[in-house]
């Protein structure tokens, strides 16, 4: 295990949190939007994060003899951002341009299948792993100084 590999997995953290909450930040800034390009209500991101090392996909720990060369793992990478195809909720309001015109929804106006609540509790999830991240950053170089330290 090298000098900078905790600084290098902990950016691999901080860079998947930030897309993370580049998607929150959409899913909250769409809430209300109920024509897309695409057709239709928004629909709600998220994001889906994988182990960086394929051959090492769940942590193992350091302290033993074997596979100590893997270590506990390289990091995190974004697998995929995926769509939530579920159905919005609807509101009766015949006047809007959006209205359904036919069908068992007739009159009613599809709005994003969005919650602000639990985007909001995932933003702040999504804030405090960034920080624990840019703490980790931290304390490696804080130990980094104190090796040089020892060793003038």
């Amino acid at each position: 295990m090298g000098m900078f590999t905790s600084i290098n997995i902990a950016a691999t953290g901080m860079a998947a949190e930030r897309l993370r909450s580049d998607v929150i930040s959409d899913n909250i800034a769409n809430a209300s939007t109920t024509r897309t390009q695409e057709g239709g209500a928004f629909k709600k991101s998220s994001v889906v994060f994988a182990p960086v090392s394929a051959n090492n996909p769940q942590w193992r720990t350091p302290f033993l003899s074997s596979d100590l060369d893997n270590g506990p793992g390289k990091g995190v990478k974004i697998l995929e951002i995926v769509k939530d195809t579920s159905e919005g909720r609807y509101v009766y309001d015949p006047d809007h341009p959006d209205a359904i015109k036919s069908g068992p929804h007739t009159g009613y106006v599809e709005y994003p299948n969005v919650n602000i609540v639990n985007e909001m509790v995932d933003l702040i999830s999504a804030s405090r792993a960034y920080e624990a991240n840019a703490t980790v950053i931290d304390g490696a170089k804080d130990m980094f100084s104190s090796a040089l330290d020892i060793a003038r």
